[in-house]
């Protein structure tokens, strides 16, 4: 038996066939390259004609699909939400892909990025023999995927982990409507925003070195480096961010009491150095003998999260 699993980023798609105990047998990727609306659908339905035109086994042992999607995938509707895809605020990739395979023997399961980095992390990574375990992705925007008592939870309409519009501040600032008071401070594009707002609003840090960069061009990854050099604003903006990262810790942890809270993404990464403070911080707001039976740890799939938990999407599908 052989499923396949599929990573659909805003930037690029990665597929590849698994065996059921997890082994890659054929993996294929290609760049969006701006592609919008149905070219995009088109090119994950060519991802999958590529994987099943270089296995090496029987069409036949082909049993199911997974797709990992950067956005909301309704189970309900069976329709995508994509805010990184033009032309995906209610994308029918379901349809389209069971019409193309022509197989109704083929499972097809399409799932939100934040539900397959759990899921991979609970089947080959971090999540390993876990029962309630949480992966917070800090990346462009932030979510969590939600392990609980065994289960991955989806809610009502599978929105269940928007975590960036977690509440962890007053007073309420207009910024917020876009995506919430997490995500603007403490996303990668939150921490660029807060550095880029206050470089023009040119009133103090007048000797940072962000200020030799063009304020427009400024990404997380410069602000972390300003931050090694001692850099007083890039600590300001991530020093924020500490605290919001312990605060949305504390807050999981008293909700969901995890055995792990797992942190991936682009911004962990660098951030990762900040574990020990964001522990400090969490401590100070969770429920106390919750907090302390909870461990922090890096990703240990990294970049192959997704891919790994649309290829076990697949599996469980057929049970």
């Amino acid at each position: 038996m052989a499923v396949i699993g599929i990573d659909l980023g805003g930037t690029k798609i990665i597929g590849a066939i698994f065996n059921n105990e997890g082994y890659i047998l054929e993996k294929k990727s290609s760049l969006l390259l701006g592609k919008k609306g149905k070219d995009v659908g088109t090119l994950v339905m060519h991802i999958i004609d590529e994987l099943i035109d270089s296995y090496n086994g029987s069409d036949s042992d082909i049993k199911a699909i997974g797709i990992c999607v950067p956005g909301i995938a309704n189970s309900k509707t069976k329709k995508v939400w994509a805010p990184n895809i033009k032309g995906w605020e209610d994308y029918p990739l379901h349809e389209e892909i069971e019409i193309h395979i022509n197989n109704p023997s083929v499972k097809v399961d399409i799932a939100s990025d934040r539900t397959c980095y759990i899921l991979g992390e609970a089947w080959k990574g971090s999540a390993m023999g876990c029962s309630n375990a949480l992966f917070v992705a800090v990346g462009t925007g932030i979510g969590v995927g939600i392990l609980s008592d065994g289960h991955v939870l989806h809610g009502h309409g599978d929105i269940v982990g928007a975590a960036g519009w977690m509440a962890l501040g007053l007073p309420y600032e207009k910024d917020y409507e876009l995506c919430g008071c997490f995500e603007s401070h403490a996303s990668g594009d939150g921490i660029a925003y807060q550095a880029k707002k206050i470089l023009k609003e040119g009133t103090s840090f007048n000797d940072s070195s962000l200020r030799t960069i063009d304020i427009q061009s400024i990404k997380a990854k410069d602000v972390f480096v300003a931050y090694e050099e001692g850099d007083a604003l890039a600590k300001y903006v991530l020093d924020n961010a500490i605290r919001m990262w312990g605060m949305a810790a504390a807050n999981l942890v008293s909700l969901f009491n995890p055995e792990k809270i797992i942190w991936g993404g682009g911004v962990f990464g660098p951030a990762a150095y900040f574990f020990d403070q964001i522990y400090k911080e969490a401590c100070k707001w969770a429920q106390p003998i919750s907090i302390k039976q909870v461990n922090f740890e890096k990703s240990y799939l990294g970049g192959e999260a997704g891919l790994l938990g649309a290829g076990y999407l697949a599996i469980l599908s057929l049970k």
